[in-house]
């Protein structure tokens, strides 16, 4: 059997305030959409830029630690993987979707812009799905 690899790593802005809803088990889903840009030249030495927008879903603790803290225009660090999914929409069309399912998050804005910050908090936030792996700033040294 060979091995592979399903490995996202994205640097973006926030294109909404992230939605957060529960399952039937009560646990928190976050959703949201993040753009990442392209920009170049083009053959006539003018700047070219090309957006692309990805969904983006965080579970359980990382999505109340979102909820909490990431906000429209928020510029995000995303570590994930990518998953395609099925559903029927509403007149029965089975309908395909590509998301990144977040397991990491490090919030790129200084604090200090965000509304209810405090002076002298850190710049960054690092955020992991894993329980038993401390955020950086949880770090007793």
């Amino acid at each position: 059997m060979a091995r592979s690899l399903n490995k996202v790593i994205l640097i973006g802005n926030v294109g909404k305030d992230p939605d957060v809803r529960y399952t039937a088990k009560g646990d928190p889903v976050a959703t949201f959409p993040l753009a990442t840009s392209e920009v170049w030249r083009d053959k006539d030495s003018n700047m070219q830029e090309r957006t692309d927008w990805h969904n983006i879903v965080a579970w359980r603790k990382l999505a109340e630690i979102i909820q909490e803290l990431v906000k429209k225009g928020s510029r995000l660090f995303i570590e994930g993987r990518i998953q395609t999914r099925s559903y029927e929409d509403k007149t029965g069309e089975k309908r395909y979707i590509t998301e990144i399912v977040a397991e990491n998050m490090l919030i790129l804005d200084g604090r200090n812009n965000r509304p209810g910050a405090h002076a002298g908090e850190e710049d960054s936030h690092t955020t992991s799905t894993y329980d038993d792996v401390p955020a950086d700033d949880d770090l007793p040294f």
